[in-house]
């Protein structure tokens, strides 16, 4: 009876998306092996985010892009090489536009003279994305990140392509891509609400929403095609402010701009196309406080995704390139 008490439990914690409970990561992982580990991550974060906000949005998509891609494995970080001439960062998804990498370099400069070969580079960039949302809220947005992933060896341009939502896709498309890892509809909906910081490249968005009929509000719109091309092309491509309203805060004004029809990927104007999905949006964009809480929570289930605690894991001595 108590055994199967227990099984009854760890299935209602992984039912409940208690992730960390289904995939071996613990709150305070490296409490004994590297106790300054997350002090020191943190540090290192806010230098570089104090200097530039957008570091800060970039550490954030990072994060995203890594989870998404073979799990939380920290694949996204690593460099071409003879043998793999085309890892996931230069996929289209994450070429040129895919940032914060310096900081996570540094970030494991810094760990690893405290701490050598303990905390994996897929941790690190957990952490970061964490305290990246941590400082751009104004420290509104505090996440419980467990540690206790390990560092993946494979890194595909053609898996990034594969698995990350591009900006067109429609509002079934959208869960169907977060169902794939694990994540619900509400998941997306608050994960999406990372769009309240960080710039895209024109080409993100142009020939569907400002080329084409589209849903957007007539004077953004306008004021899109005065810093947008109408072609852009790779050596004309400039980037705008993904929330123009308050373009460097971590806060809900992405749920008030998609109410107004002012956002910028058609991706971001679906979430209005469901009723189900314009309930979340009208919540996260009205109940003060209700989108922070729900993205800590969504955050810590996407941060679980497709980890690996055992073989074929690694802890990189670098994070650029495989042991």
């Amino acid at each position: 009876m108590a055994a199967s008490a227990m099984k009854l439990a760890m299935a209602v914690a992984c039912a409940l998306a208690l992730a960390s409970a289904c995939h071996g990561l613990q709150l305070g992982y490296y409490k004994q092996s590297c106790p300054r580990v997350e002090a020191i991550v943190r540090d290192e974060v806010k230098k570089f985010v104090y200097k530039d906000a957008g570091i800060g949005a970039g550490l954030i998509r990072l994060v995203f892009h890594d989870c998404f891609v073979e799990g939380c494995d920290g694949s996204v970080l690593l460099d071409p090489t003879p043998a793999n001439p085309k890892p996931e960062k230069l996929s289209p998804p994450n070429m040129p536009s895919l940032r914060g990498f310096e900081v996570i370099d540094a970030a494991k400069d810094a760990v690893e003279k405290v701490c050598p070969g303990v905390v994996s580079c897929a941790d690190i960039v957990a952490f970061a994305a964490r305290d990246a949302a941590y400082f751009l809220s104004r420290f509104r947005v505090k996440i419980n990140v467990p540690g206790g992933r390990l560092d993946g060896r494979r890194s595909l341009d053609s898996d990034a392509l594969n698995n990350l939502p591009p900006p067109n896709f429609n509002v079934n498309q959208l869960i169907g891509a977060f169902a794939a890892k694990g994540l619900d509809a509400e998941d997306m909906v608050v994960l999406s609400g990372a769009h309240t910081v960080g710039r895209s490249h024109c080409s993100s968005f142009v020939s569907d929403r400002v080329a084409a009929p589209s849903d957007i509000n007539g004077g953004f719109a306008n004021f899109l095609k005065q810093r947008c091309p109408a072609n852009p092309t790779s050596s004309n491509d400039p980037t705008v402010n993904q929330d123009a309203v308050t373009p460097n805060a971590f806060d809900n004004q992405y749920y008030k701009n998609v109410v107004a029809h002012k956002v910028l990927f058609a991706s971001d104007a679906a979430l209005l196309t469901s009723p189900a999905t314009a309930k979340m949006v009208s919540d996260n964009a009205n109940i003060p406080g209700w989108w922070e809480d729900k993205f800590a929570k969504a955050f810590v289930k996407m941060a679980s995704v497709g980890v690996k605690t055992g073989y074929p894991g690694e802890i990189r001595r670098h994070c650029r390139v495989v042991n």
